[in-house]
């Protein structure tokens, strides 16, 4: 039936399944004929762009030496290359890893540092991780590839109940802290259910490792090798639709910036953004329409560092604010929004009573429609 359907979905022109199907299949064939699309009377649908805002380059930044245009994933491969050439305990390995993977985060490394320094794994993410952690135990500087966020649930165990516990339940005897997991992440076109995902939220409930969602190409080199020196275990999320859609001048040697920082991108008086990954550039767009057509002064933060995440820095704007709009890809219910939002409202209660409290709202997936890429003000 599936395959049917699938060759219906393909055709150019409009088929009938009576032809194809006879005698007791015949019935199938008719139901199946009328539930295809492709086969259909329904009018054609109005084409979408893939993205749904504008990437604005950064400047170059000038601390860290000389630049080169470089999009996402390319500084990734850049970060990659550094920690590789200058740390001879660093492995890489995962699902096709070994040929650059299938967003050539890793192009060009095998043949540079040898297959015993970037190889593949099988299709087995509790291998993957379990495999990383036992490295990173022996003193490896260990970075774990998993192809898609999607398909980081069966590695659950591993990352929630070994790499997160390690230290803690061996007393500070042992750790896993030079593991590194990477894994791209979030809304892209045409990627469907099992590619579209943001599972941040599932494991910030888990004390004992770091979560990372970088905004491009420069972000994500400087905090990808934040991740990789840190002495705990690091999830460090790539927003896949800005691969190639965001590019930047990006420092060629290696740079570090700070985990658990949020940055403040611009400042405001009436209203705070908070968000992460590719939801920041969506925000941009929001902040400068909300100044043109309605005189309201937005600060934006991008919060970088989702677990631990910088409370200090979102709390004290929403004081000056007042207001606080928080927005990420995930569905609404058990989103990290809520986290945010709970915080906030404890921050120092005193602060509440210094003006009307004002609503704070989370724009996020909606709930109705699994993983929508649409998004809807609750």
């Amino acid at each position: 039936m599936a395959a049917t359907r699938l060759f219906l979905r393909a055709s150019p022109v409009k088929c009938s399944l009576t032809g194809l199907t006879g005698g007791v299949h015949s019935s199938l064939g008719l139901t199946l004929l009328k539930l295809s699309p492709a086969c259909t009377a329904k009018p054609q649908a109005q084409r979408r762009h893939a993205a749904h805002f504008t990437y604005h380059p950064e400047p170059a930044p000038s601390q860290y030496g000389p630049t080169q245009k470089m999009n996402l994933f390319q500084s990734v491969t850049s970060a990659l290359d550094n920690t590789l050439a200058g740390d001879p305990t660093a492995v890489i390995f995962g699902e096709d890893v070994a040929f650059g993977g299938v967003f050539r985060c890793t192009v060009g490394l095998r043949d540079k540092y040898g297959k015993d320094r970037v190889f593949n794994t099988p299709l087995c993410e509790q291998g993957i991780v379990g495999f990383g952690i036992g490295a990173a135990a022996a003193g490896a500087t260990a970075i774990a590839e998993i192809q898609f966020a999607d398909y980081i649930y069966p590695a659950f165990d591993q990352i929630v109940n070994e790499a997160a516990k390690y230290r803690y339940r061996s007393g500070n005897m042992f750790d896993c802290g030079k593991l590194t997991i990477r894994s791209p992440w979030g809304c892209v076109g045409h990627g469907s259910i099992y590619h579209s995902q943001c599972p941040e939220a599932f494991f910030t409930h888990c004390p004992g490792i770091k979560i990372v969602v970088p905004r491009g190409p420069v972000q994500a080199k400087g905090l990808l090798l934040s991740c990789i020196a840190d002495q705990n275990p690091c999830i460090f999320f790539e927003p896949k639709i800005l691969y190639r859609a965001a590019v930047e001048q990006v420092p060629t040697e290696a740079y570090q910036i700070p985990l658990s920082q949020a940055e403040v991108l611009q400042e405001g008086s009436d209203l705070t953004l908070v968000a992460w990954g590719t939801q920041v550039h969506v925000l941009k767009e929001v902040a400068a329409m909300a100044q043109e057509k309605l005189g309201v002064s937005c600060e934006l933060i991008d919060l970088r560092t989702i677990l631990p995440w910088d409370t200090e820095t979102v709390c004290k704007s929403v004081v000056k604010t007042g207001r606080l709009l928080i927005s990420h890809e995930a569905p609404v219910t058990g989103g990290f929004a809520a986290e945010i939002s709970s915080t906030v409202q404890t921050y120092e209660s005193t602060w509440i009573f210094k003006f009307p409290p004002q609503p704070h709202k989370k724009v996020t997936a909606r709930e109705s429609k699994y993983l929508s890429l649409y998004f809807a003000l609750f």
